[in-house]
């Protein structure tokens, strides 16, 4: 089973995703927005794979891709969005910034864990 980095300002949407993540034996570490997920990352060298926010305070999603990319053990980790943005230009500019697939709230546990399996 997989360690995760759930990201997301709204407690509820990290519980919910956390639940979700943890029904299939998946170990789940929550941050509750992309400086505490970028401070956590440096300490987590063993997570498999981040599911993260677009819209959060003091770093959002874009900015957090960019900089767990920077980082040896995030470099080739997969990243995905989870979040009410459904633009094509967003979803352009997180796969530029390095994320690997786009979720669109609200979501079915069943569509998450189908996209976990497809990058995992």
């Amino acid at each position: 089973m997989a360690r995760i980095m759930a990201v997301d300002d709204s407690p509820s949407m990290r519980k919910m995703v956390s639940v979700t993540l943890m029904s299939k034996g998946h170990q789940v570490i929550s941050a509750e927005d992309g400086e505490d997920a970028y401070q956590l990352a440096q300490q987590e060298n063993n997570v498999d794979l981040v599911i993260t926010d677009l819209y959060m305070p003091k770093l959002d999603g874009i900015g957090l891709v960019e900089k767990l990319r920077g980082l040896d053990s995030y470099r080739y980790l997969p990243i995905l969005f989870l979040t009410t943005e459904s633009s094509p230009d967003m979803k352009q500019r997180g796969k530029k910034a390095g994320a690997t697939g786009w979720i669109v709230k609200p979501f079915e546990p069943k569509q998450l864990l189908a996209s976990l399996d497809k990058v995992l």
